[in-house]
């Protein structure tokens, strides 16, 4: 198993948590198993940056993100260089740390 480590966030994740994925599970598919209510409009589809995170630690581990991710990462607010949409980033097996940004540019939510 890999830890992933969840940075504090205000709003979803206040305490910050560290939560078990298995390797080839995604990061957004670990934290929602985890009931931390990461936004993912496009339910995992790579068709929107609401699931947008920060990988602060094991970025070089997982697989560079192709072409249509970097394409919707050019969307998500704040974007910073070790930017992933959460849905793509599968887990190897080096312990990852993220941060979910403050805010997405969300049109459309799945908790209507």
């Amino acid at each position: 198993m890999t830890r992933i480590v969840v940075l504090p966030n205000e709003n979803l994740c206040p305490e910050g948590a560290v939560v078990e994925a298995e390797p080839g599970e995604s990061v957004c598919r670990a934290l929602l198993r985890n009931d931390i209510p990461l936004e993912h409009a496009c339910e995992m589809s790579c068709a929107c940056t609401t699931c947008h995170v920060v990988v602060r630690e094991g970025y070089d581990s997982m697989e560079e993100p192709d072409e249509l991710e970097d394409d919707y990462l050019d969307k998500a607010w704040g974007l910073e260089p070790d930017s992933r949409l959460s849905c793509q980033a599968i887990v190897a097996d080096e312990d990852l740390v993220v941060e979910i940004p403050k805010y997405t540019i969300n049109m459309v939510s799945e908790r209507h």
